[in-house]
């Protein structure tokens, strides 16, 4: 088996993917974001996991992230994906606002069926392809590309007016609405 996209250093800096099944756009309703979040930083607070940029677009997301040494971030990861998708799914047929419950609560029973698990519903890709970024330069280069696409999907001109994504936290005042550790020792602050 290929350790391409296996996290080899359980502390080290990780470029992660967290992908939605079937590429669905979940994530256009802000209570779901909102919910991504709040597990964000519950996972900070309580099971060690360092966050140093992120964002949410409509069926993916994007981190960097490491974790303290007392973790693993392949633990975190493996409950922040479980933990999520449990609320997410649990929420959508509840979910008054959410006009798409029974088709979205059909493609998630689509893809569980067609993986080697036995779940009712798969929210998450099984695969988080992570990278580990070990140089200035990469890791400089992936937190770009992080912040940047809102810009390229259209949503905003500049990467810190999406608010669901750390170039705030970079390159305004600090104040994004999740607290990310500052990698400022590779990526300067303008």
């Amino acid at each position: 088996m290929s350790n391409r996209y296996k996290i080899t250093d359980p502390h080290g800096i990780h470029f992660i993917t967290l992908t939605v099944v079937g590429w669905i756009d979940i994530f256009s309703r802000k209570k779901y974001r909102d919910m991504i979040i709040e597990n964000l930083k519950y996972c900070q607070e309580n099971k060690g996991l360092l966050v140093h940029a992120y964002v949410i677009m409509t069926n993916h997301i994007h981190l960097v992230v490491s974790s303290n040494e007392q973790s693993k971030l392949t633990d975190i990861l493996r409950d922040f994906k479980s933990y999520t998708a449990k609320s997410i799914l649990n929420d959508i047929p509840k979910n008054k606002l959410e006009s798409r419950k029974g088709w979205l609560m059909y493609l998630f029973g689509y893809f569980a069926k067609k993986n080697r698990r036995d779940y009712e519903h798969q929210f998450w890709q099984s695969d988080n392809h992570p990278i580990e970024l070990t140089s200035t330069k990469f890791i400089r280069q992936k937190i770009d590309y992080i912040h940047n696409n809102p810009v390229r999907a259209g949503w905003v001109s500049y990467p810190q007016h999406y608010i669901y994504n750390s170039a705030s936290n970079y390159f305004e005042d600090g104040n994004g609405i999740l607290k990310v550790s500052i990698l400022d020792q590779f990526y300067p602050l303008p």
